[in-house]
C-alpha cells in the first residue's frame, strides 16, 4: 500500500479492473463491438486497468502466434501498436499473492489473483474464469465476459 495520503486516494478513487489477453486482444485488434464503451472508460481514466508484467509479456507472446498475425494483418494494426496502446493505458503492478479460489486454466489464474488482491472487476471470456464468478464474489471480485460502464462499482466519497 502507498503511505503518501494523496496517492493512495487514487486507486479508491477511480475503480480498477483487471482484463484477461483475449480482452486485451478485443480491445486493441479485432472489431469487437463490446469494446468502445471500455476503451473510452480507459481513454477517460475512468478505470484504471492494472496488470503485472506478466501478463504484458503474455500479451507480447500470443501476438506472435502464428493464427493472431493474419489477424492483426486484416486490421492494419501491428504488434508493436498494441503493446504501444497496452503501455499507454495500464498501470503495472506487482504479482500479486496466489487467491484461495484456483482456476481450473493455470493461464487464468494470474488474472484472478490479481482482481482478487485488488477486488476489481475482472473481464474474461475464458469459461473457466466465468464459472467461478460466485466464488470470486465473495472475495470482492465482480467478474464479466463484456464491459457495461453500468457494472462500475460505485466510488466511494472522497
Amino acid at each position: 500500500m502507498e503511505s503518501d495520503g494523496e496517492a493512495s486516494m487514487v486507486p479508491s478513487m477511480v475503480p480498477s479492473i483487471v482484463l484477461d489477453t483475449n480482452i486485451v486482444l478485443d480491445l486493441f485488434i479485432f472489431a469487437d463491438p463490446a469494446t468502445p464503451a471500455l476503451r473510452a472508460a480507459l481513454q477517460a481514466k475512468s478505470l484504471r486497468w492494472i496488470a503485472t508484467q506478466v501478463m504484458r509479456d503474455e500479451l507480447e507472446r500470443v501476438l506472435a502466434y502464428t493464427r493472431i498475425i493474419p489477424r492483426m494483418q486484416f486490421y492494419q494494426v501491428t504488434a508493436q501498436d498494441v503493446l504501444a496502446r497496452f503501455d499507454a493505458l495500464v498501470a503495472l503492478v506487482p504479482v500479486a499473492p496466489k487467491a484461495r479460489y484456483v482456476c481450473k486454466d493455470a493461464d487464468d489464474q494470474k488474472f484472478v489473483d490479481l482482481a482478487v488482491e485488488h477486488q476489481t472487476l475482472l473481464l474474461s471470456k475464458d469459461k473457466a474464469v466465468l464459472t467461478m464468478a460466485k466464488r470470486l464474489r465473495s472475495l470482492g471480485v465482480q467478474t464479466a465476459a463484456q464491459f457495461f460502464a453500468l457494472s462500475l462499482p460505485p466510488t466511494p466519497a472522497a
